[in-house]
């Protein structure tokens, strides 16, 4: 079975659109997945890449209840729109110094 050049660029190209149709719907998927309320949430891993500070800072901030955080199946979670907070806080905290 011979196919000619045009032929495989089309194929290919349908392919490549149902590869992007996938990854929308995965990534909506994920997002769903951890989301509360519509918010998204971040685990340990991605807040501790955000903001670039090592895991015992990340556990102090908690302990001294700057940072708000969720337990769900034994894991950490942070809200997006209280990390933004934090940040805030926190740039606006070394301004006034």
């Amino acid at each position: 079975m011979n196919i000619d050049r045009m032929e495989f660029m089309a194929w290919m190209e349908r392919i490549m659109d149902r590869f992007d149709i996938l990854n929308e719907h995965i990534n909506d998927v994920q997002k769903k997945k951890s989301s509360i309320d519509g918010e998204e949430l971040l685990d340990n891993q991605d807040l501790l890449q955000m903001l670039k500070i090592s895991s015992r800072s990340l556990q102090r901030y908690r302990s001294a209840g700057k940072l708000p955080y969720y337990t769900i199946s034994g894991k950490l979670y942070y809200k997006l729109s209280d990390i933004h907070r934090f940040i805030r806080e926190s740039f606006n905290a070394r301004l006034n110094k």
